[in-house]
């Protein structure tokens, strides 16, 4: 089986406490193809397919690197008798995360489970970092930044809100998980591009106002100077997947 090498253009990144001791030592690093995008412009659907591609050519792993708490809050609410009740009670909580700077910081309990949820993805992210190192090109369903808090694949929790002083600590922390893994830059960012009301049309079990900010706040996001194209998500799946296909060939990668 073919490994994939690129050369990192800077092996100090390598030296972050979210790599292992015995990883920090490569200075080579396999493509990282990180795809981001709104709900609905169909990361999951193309990580799954560029893989099967491009496990003709290597080694390749498709790692997903979200949060995943709408799907669990989903799957909470088919549950019998409490699952509706649970399931409005995450989704109140993940609104609130979702608010303006100007609201406080949750209580230590919602705070410490938003912690917890980082804490899945920076191990979920590590084990990424591993496999390239041992020359397994990556295919990233979203990536972590650390430009705007309260999620959208960030922070959780917001540093520049008030809170009690252990949440403002615990908001502190998570600020610098997601600095660390942010600074390990993806080969490209893929962003996938959709309207609200495209998002919408494909998630309709999702908030269309929620949906508007995250397409609102994803077309900021610059992934700490990684190469990041723009692809229109809202056109047919196979003119999509042949666009990203196009990207892949013009950062050496046959698709």
């Amino acid at each position: 089986m073919t490994t994939f090498r690129l050369f990192h253009d800077d092996a100090e990144v390598l030296l972050h406490p979210t790599v292992p001791s015995h990883v920090r030592r490569h200075t080579a690093l396999a493509p990282c193809v990180a795809l981001v995008g709104c709900d609905g412009a169909g990361k999951s659907t193309l990580a799954a397919d560029l893989t099967a591609r491009l496990t003709r050519h290597g080694e390749v792993q498709l790692v997903y690197l979200g949060l995943g708490t709408g799907d669990l809050g989903r799957r909470i609410g088919r549950l019998p008798l409490i699952g509706r009740v649970a399931e409005r009670f995450l989704t109140a909580k993940a609104d609130k995360a979702h608010d303006g700077a100007t609201k406080r910081l949750p209580g230590l309990a919602t705070a410490l489970v938003m912690f917890g949820f980082s804490l899945l993805r920076q191990r979920r992210f590590g084990r990424m970092m591993r496999l390239r190192a041992r020359g397994v090109l990556i295919v990233a369903d979203r990536y972590p930044q650390a430009e705007v808090a309260g999620s959208f694949d960030g922070p959780a929790l917001s540093w520049s809100r008030p809170g009690s002083d252990l949440v403002e600590r615990l908001a502190a922390r998570e600020r610098r998980l997601y600095q660390r893994m942010a600074e390990h830059r993806p080969t490209v960012v893929i962003r996938l591009n959709v309207d609200p009301d495209t998002a919408l049309m494909r998630k309709a079990d999702h908030k269309r106002s929620l949906l508007a900010r995250k397409v609102a706040v994803l077309s900021t996001l610059r992934f700490a100077g990684a190469p990041v194209v723009d692809v229109d998500a809202t056109r047919s799946y196979a003119d999509v997947l042949d666009a990203v296909v196009g990207v892949l060939r013009n950062h050496g990668l046959r698709g």
